[in-house]
């Protein structure tokens, strides 16, 4: 068995301060500026996008798609869909496995809560939205830096579709979960937290977690 290290020491269930945070952010105005490289990256697919919502085309993030093995995997599965892979790294982008990709996936080298907030700003409304495996930041000092503690949580929900978040953190599944719910959005909300097996892993982290033995989470907010 693959040895995979366990999130240990790590803060122990919803952080106390969750719902102030969330609250606070969804609240507040988008301030802070768009990376030139993300506005850049963004223009360029907007046509793209532009005409694929028009034709009625589902519209599928894969946001932190890392080595875009996922989005490769996403876009098998929606034929007719239009699927984005988004990551800051240009490493993990330009794996070499990587460079086959159906026609209808593409990849963009762009910060996700940029993104996410020029998509919104633009009225972009997704199909669905896969988050999977983010960091997990498990001590309780770093809750902001988790998605749902962080500014970009208010354009990530405003973006609508079908949310699945994957993690091998529980307490990140959960927070993740009441957060959408404290936002009170009649179109969305969580439908809970589940344990699973991958029947064919979507991301190489999850391929190791569950080789390592690790229980999986997943939520779905709809």
């Amino acid at each position: 068995m693959t040895r995979t290290r366990r999130i240990s020491k790590a803060q122990q269930g919803i952080h106390k301060n969750l719902e102030c945070v969330v609250k606070k952010h969804l609240n507040s105005t988008h301030q802070k500026p768009v990376a030139e490289h993300t506005q850049q990256a963004f223009d360029k697919i907007k046509p793209l996008v532009d005409e694929a919502l028009a034709a009625g085309r589902p519209l599928i993030f894969d946001s932190g798609c890392g080595t875009a093995m996922s989005t490769r995997i996403l876009a098998e599965q929606n034929p007719h869909g239009l699927i984005l892979g988004i990551d800051r790294s240009a490493s993990r982008l330009e794996k070499e496995y990587n460079r086959q990709l159906p026609q209808n996936a593409h990849l963009i080298r762009a910060e996700c809560a940029d993104f996410w907030h020029l998509a919104s700003r633009q009225g972009w409304k997704l199909s669905a939205h896969k988050i999977l495996y983010p960091n997990p930041y498990p001590k309780s000092k770093h809750l902001k830096r988790r998605w749902h503690g962080h500014p970009a949580f208010s354009d990530m929900l405003a973006l609508g579709g079908e949310i699945e978040l994957r993690t091998n953190w529980k307490v990140y599944a959960d927070e993740f979960c009441a957060a959408i719910n404290l936002a009170n959005k009649r179109t969305l909300r969580c439908q809970g937290v589940e344990i699973f097996i991958p029947q064919k892993p979507l991301t190489l982290f999850e391929k190791k977690y569950h080789d390592a033995g690790q229980p999986l989470w997943r939520v779905f907010s709809k």
